[in-house]
């Protein structure tokens, strides 16, 4: 009886030990990995290949959900290799998918796993491995399951986006959109705009947002789409960044170098998701300088085709450029441009609000010396004001003393745009009462007394002649 009692104690230490080494060596990931194996031998599986792009063209809307769902899973951590990343907070960190990466998962007691794959092209895709015996029960419910939680998952961790477009490896069909946090402060809530104006712009689009079944009604794609023109520094570029922040829309930044031509316009349109604001920047230089390999025609389909009523539903699309002059009307024409808005140099009463906002000054002794200068003429972009009271924001007087010398360096060759206004298509609108305010944010473009400077703060001005018509004209065009 003795000897069996310390026979079974030796077996138990031997158990013991093995099992310590197991753990401590990494064998046993070794021996659950032959299990899997040895398993597998004796069941049929089935597998489903969920591309990034539908043939290469349009995004796979279960792809992104699918993504969204898998990097939710507690079991990723298990995987042999897996990327870390910073979250929102300083302190997160939050684990994604690497390529090849195997992941686990059980659903209504059957296991499947994906398999986070590459083609030989760049393609990238999932593969759902799944029983055949298990398929008919929980493919399609599993299915709906990850549709349902990665909904979930996207409206509580919505963040928006940046995306640009690039060129890897000389592929352009797939994966040509590149992101980063769209983190601009730039809101309407910290835009410095007359109330009015303010809240006729929100109703617009508020108006949009809604209106998914009218423009239905109507037969037209439910887009809208702006032309933002003035000097440099004038806030286009920080208008552009309150309209996504206030529709809670992802933005895609177009770089015509980077496009080879006008059927690679076309397939980054294809490439954009819905709730997004499509963004091309200083059109007039490229169209004038002939520097990008995409015609006017290319232009002009982008903005109004058939493909465009294909892949434009729920879009926001601007234009920026300097100026009007130089541009073939058939490109801005009702249509193709809804909304014109100018954004013009900076006047003695935009300066106030910039001093105001910036300074926490609404009276000052130099302000008739100011006031002066403006009215002989000269001015300077709200970017370049903002930006010389910023650097002196701890002393106000040598800050508008600061703007004063660069209004007499510069700005007498720069007084000109002082009327600004806001027009439906290419039909300015009839009334005249003025509304001004400056925004929260500018773009580049510096003179020689402030060349230190860069773009970052800037106005928005809408003029007319009678405040309550001074937004008829987008209200017409949405109105069809």
């Amino acid at each position: 009886m003795g000897s069996i009692l310390w026979w079974l104690l030796g077996v138990g230490i031997v158990l013991f030990l093995v099992r310590i080494v197991l753990f401590k060596t990494g064998l046993i990931h070794m021996v659950k990995k032959w299990r899997r194996t040895i398993i597998d031998l004796f069941h049929v599986y089935q597998h489903y290949k969920v591309p990034q792009f539908n043939g290469n063209v349009q995004e796979n809307h279960l792809y992104r959900k699918v993504y969204t769902y898998l990097n939710s899973l507690s079991s990723i951590e298990d995987s042999d290799f897996t990327n870390l990343f910073t979250g929102k907070k300083s302190n997160e960190i939050v684990l994604r998918l690497d390529r090849n990466q195997v992941v686990g998962d059980e659903f209504l007691g059957a296991r499947v796993c994906w398999i986070n794959g590459e083609d030989e092209d760049g393609g990238k895709s999932f593969v759902l491995k799944i029983r055949k015996a298990d398929k008919r029960r929980i493919l399609a419910p599993y299915l709906q399951h990850i549709h349902t939680v990665s909904d979930e998952l996207e409206q509580r961790n919505t963040e928006l986006k940046l995306f640009i477009n690039v060129v890897v490896d000389g592929k352009k069909n797939n994966g040509r959109w590149r992101s980063t946090p769209f983190n601009h402060p730039c809101t309407f809530d910290n835009v410095a705009m007359e109330t009015d104006l303010k809240n006729k712009v929100k109703s617009d689009l508020e108006s949009f947002l809604k209106g998914k079944q009218y423009y239905n009604r109507l037969g037209r794609v439910w887009k809208r789409s702006y032309l933002l023109y003035g000097p440099s520094g004038t806030g286009k570029s920080s208008f552009v960044a309150a309209m996504a922040n206030f529709l809670d829309y992802d933005v895609y930044d177009i770089d015509l170098s980077k496009v080879a031509d006008d059927s690679d316009l076309k397939m980054l349109l294809l490439q954009t998701r819905a709730k997004s604001v499509i963004v091309i920047e200083d059109l007039d230089r490229f169209v004038s300088a002939k520097s990008t390999a995409v015609s006017v025609s290319g232009i002009l389909n982008f903005a109004d085709s058939i493909l465009t009523s294909c892949a434009a539903d729920e879009r926001i699309m601007v234009f920026t450029m300097t100026g009007k002059e130089h541009i073939d009307p058939a490109m801005i024409r009702p249509g193709r441009v809804d909304v014109h808005i100018h954004f013009p140099l900076c006047d003695f009463t935009a300066f106030k609000t910039l001093a105001n906002n910036y300074l926490g000054v609404r009276e000052h002794k130099l302000f008739p010396q100011v006031e002066g200068i403006f009215q002989n003429g000269a001015s300077l972009s709200p970017a370049e004001i903002g930006e010389l009271m910023i650097a002196n924001r701890s002393s106000p007087t040598r800050a508008l003393k600061h703007v004063i010398s660069a209004l007499q360096t510069d700005g007498d060759r720069r007084g000109n745009a002082r009327r600004s206004f806001l027009e439906s298509g290419s039909r300015r609108s009839t009334s005249e009462s003025e509304m001004s305010g400056p925004l929260c944010g500018g773009g580049g473009g510096s003179s020689p007394a402030v060349k230190e400077f860069r773009k970052l703060y800037g106005l928005l001005r809408i003029k007319s002649s009678r405040k309550s018509e001074s937004y008829d004209g987008a209200r017409d065009v949405r109105d069809g």
